[in-house]
């Protein structure tokens, strides 16, 4: 195993031999100039050459894939099946510039023994940070308010009308204290807001030390004016939220959905929001692209994004730097930072 228990920082690099291997696209936004420089400091590798298909791959990257003792992933990377590592016998660490592995990390891996790290503490900021602000501009009525002034034009009273609106006080419901709903909590810890969190694997303890306060998930619908989704896609958490539960959100409340579109049943929220009793502000949905004729496109009360509250632009930038600090530990022979494990994926992202 390439990894030892030496916590030195000074070792020196092995500089062991990589690949790129993600979506078409993607490593010319991920990877600055200093990034590419550094990777190649870090590495043996061709950051020209990016594996968008390893299950058929042309010459060049089944050659480079014979030789990889590191696949550097992102987005759209191909599923790492045992019919793919057959062809990277000498495949030891996948450092993936993203968050779920879920998608291309399969259980040869595992059963081959090979390491795997994730740069979801960076891809989590950002989804926290929309989260942030979704929450403040739903309390204070902002996408209503700008709709109705749209519509108006004209002077109005606006303090009569947004009489119950504003953070102050205001209730927040968290659900699942994932590594983005925890950070959604610290962002919060500024404001005057109370937050409630449901996640069975967190006790009171650990509830006192986030500074929220446990609640059913029944009682938290009931009780919060903003309710956001941060739980992970599993069998259980399949419509999470259905009529029963969105029934028990309080008039005017906002539902915050960034996790995934399943965890909502769709059918029973559009009623809920065709009414106007409710609003939502959906960065995922089921499916994940509506149908053009979905009323969420022209719903007043609904804010409606292209699952775009993860890493885009610059912030693609801090994925690339995580990844890369972990090829570092990697190549100087350290453990991984942040290590994705196997038996963790059976309640994350």
């Amino acid at each position: 195993m390439h990894h030892t228990t030496d916590n030195s920082s000074d070792q020196a690099l092995s500089r062991p031999t990589l690949l790129l291997a993600m979506q078409p696209g993607l490593a010319g936004r991920l990877l600055a100039d200093h990034h590419r420089s550094r990777l190649t400091a870090l590495a043996r590798t061709d950051p020209g050459l990016v594996a968008h298909d390893l299950a058929d791959p042309p010459p060049a990257v089944a050659t480079a894939l014979a030789d990889a003792e590191v696949l550097l992933t992102s987005w759209g990377a191909t599923p790492l099946t045992a019919a793919v590592l057959d062809r990277a016998p000498r495949l030891r660490a996948v450092v993936h510039a993203g968050g779920s592995v879920k998608p291309h990390v399969t259980a040869a891996c595992w059963d081959r023994g090979i390491a795997v790290t994730s740069a979801a503490a960076a891809n989590a900021q950002p989804v926290a940070e929309y989260t942030l602000a979704a929450i403040l501009f739903a309390n204070k009525r902002i996408l209503h308010s700008a709709h109705r002034y749209r519509t108006l034009r004209a002077p109005h009273d606006w303090l009569r009308e947004l009489d119950s609106a504003g953070n102050h006080h205001r209730t927040v419901g968290v659900i699942g204290a994932s590594r983005i709903g925890r950070r959604v909590i610290e962002l919060l810890r500024p404001f005057d807001l109370t937050v409630l969190l449901h996640d069975p694997y967190v006790d009171e303890a650990e509830a006192d030390r986030l500074g929220v306060t446990l609640a059913s998930l029944d009682g938290l619908c009931a009780a919060s004016d903003v309710v956001t989704v941060h739980a992970p896609r599993l069998p259980a958490t399949h419509h999470l939220l259905d009529a029963r539960r969105l029934a028990l959100l309080p008039d005017g409340a906002t539902l915050i959905n960034t996790a995934r579109g399943a965890l909502v049943d769709e059918t029973a929220l559009l009623p809920e929001l065709a009414t106007g009793r409710i609003s939502a502000v959906l960065d995922v949905t089921d499916p994940e692209l509506p149908p053009p004729d979905s009323p969420l496109y022209d719903l007043p009360n609904v804010l409606l994004t292209p699952h775009l509250a993860g890493s885009l632009g610059g912030e693609l930038h801090r994925m690339a730097d995580q990844a890369l600090d972990e090829l570092e530990r990697y190549a100087k022979g350290l453990p991984f930072a942040d290590p994705v494990r196997p038996e963790g994926l059976g309640r994350s992202a």
